[in-house]
């Protein structure tokens, strides 16, 4: 079922002025915003990708970065991730009829933690985040007829974190990617291993790189489904990753473009994180105090992507303590609306059936006592937004 966004404040602040050096990207992104006919538009964004590309190729991905962290809307921010998708199909051939390399990134949601009851690794255990068998990993996805089929790929032995595929390391990714060798999946990607933290589960986000070799003009990544191979997938990874005492379910997605990859990649990992809490929180809920009710706020954060974020409250009327919370990080692409709704029809689904939004945007911490600001549902009669 499809929803309109929910209308929820954006606790983000955008800059108002544009650092001169973003300015020509930045333009061109809100030309192609206020175009009135579609021919208009498809013209603006050719040169938008145009130019994405040669900053991509001249060393300027990191000020790419910058442009869109700084961009003067969610909308605009939009304008440059879809420029910059745009901008990695054209790179996968080289001109001249040969054999293309396409560079894929398989984002892997991981949750991992210590089992209850079995023998307890030491509290500074940590998943290393190599794959010591990427060919079996390959095979499932021959066998099953991922990559379009193709059958000439390879699959770095290692887990990379975020950074290694956001937005400053495009440049470099797309130069391996014109090497048009399986050689290029040797590229030097360190393991991001995986810290456990005592008597709790984390969500994590991973990458497994690849480079697959195909004729020019191949799309590899068209298929978004992962029916065919997913569990098996799943299960081999986390066989390979698993270590005595800790429990490992990993969530793969399809390979993609790298940021094609990585924008769906913090998608997925924020909702089984949100997943995850709800599961939680309303099991410990309804055990002790019965139904849980649930808020939906919007909070300035310092320490969040853009200095703002989405937050979950659950409580009950009957259960004195501090509400229990998640934070939902908005990353410059976000829609604050979509994220809400996410979370509105998670809780839904969970069959909590008072679900309250706050209106306004409120502080990070409550101005009285310090502590990280959660609203309790029953006792949030007149708020008024306390930031503007």
């Amino acid at each position: 079922m499809t929803h309109m966004p929910i209308d929820i404040a954006d606790p983000r602040i955008f800059p108002a002025d544009v650092d001169p050096v973003h300015a020509p990207l930045i333009e061109l992104a809100e030309a192609g915003l206020a175009a009135t006919t579609a021919t208009r538009a498809d013209e603006v964004d050719r040169a938008l990708t145009r130019m994405t590309i040669d900053w991509l190729q001249s060393g300027r991905a990191p000020l790419l970065a910058e442009a869109i962290t700084s961009a003067p809307s969610v909308a605009c921010a939009r304008a440059l991730w879809r420029a910059l998708i745009a901008a990695w199909a054209p790179s996968d051939t080289r001109g001249d009829g040969s054999v293309a390399a396409t560079v894929f990134a398989l984002p892997v949601v991981i949750i991992a933690g210590h089992e209850s009851g079995g023998e307890s690794p030491a509290t500074d255990a940590a998943l290393t985040g190599v794959v010591p068998d990427t060919a079996r990993l390959a095979a499932i996805l021959r066998e099953h007829r991922a990559l379009a089929g193709n059958e000439t790929f390879a699959l770095a032995p290692s887990l990379a974190g975020s950074d290694a595929v956001d937005v400053p390391e495009l440049g470099e990714l797309l130069g391996w990617q014109q090497q048009t060798s399986l050689q290029a999946s040797a590229h030097d990607f360190a393991p991001a291993p995986i810290a456990l933290q005592p008597r709790q589960q984390g969500v994590h986000l991973r990458f497994l790189m690849g480079t697959a070799l195909a004729a020019p003009g191949v799309d590899l990544l068209a298929d978004s489904g992962i029916a065919r191979w997913g569990m098996a997938f799943a299960v081999e990874l986390a066989r390979q990753l698993a270590v005595p005492g800790v429990s490992v379910l990993t969530l793969p997605r399809p390979p993609q473009s790298p940021p094609a990859a990585l924008q769906q990649g913090r998608a997925a990992q924020r909702e089984v994180g949100a997943q995850l809490f709800a599961s939680n929180a309303i099991r410990r809920l309804r055990a002790s105090v019965g139904e849980p009710a649930a808020a939906v706020s919007a909070h300035r954060s310092p320490g969040s992507p853009g200095g703002g974020e989405l937050r979950v409250s659950l409580s009950s009327p009957f259960d004195p303590r501090q509400a229990e919370g998640f934070r939902c990080p908005l990353f410059p692409t976000d829609r604050a609306g979509d994220v809400a709704q996410m979370l509105v029809d998670l809780l839904r689904d969970c069959r909590v059936a008072g679900v309250r939004l706050i209106p306004g945007v409120h502080p990070d911490r409550d101005p009285q006592s310090g502590v990280l600001l959660l609203f309790k549902p029953d006792a949030t009669e007149g708020v008024e937004p306390t930031l503007h």
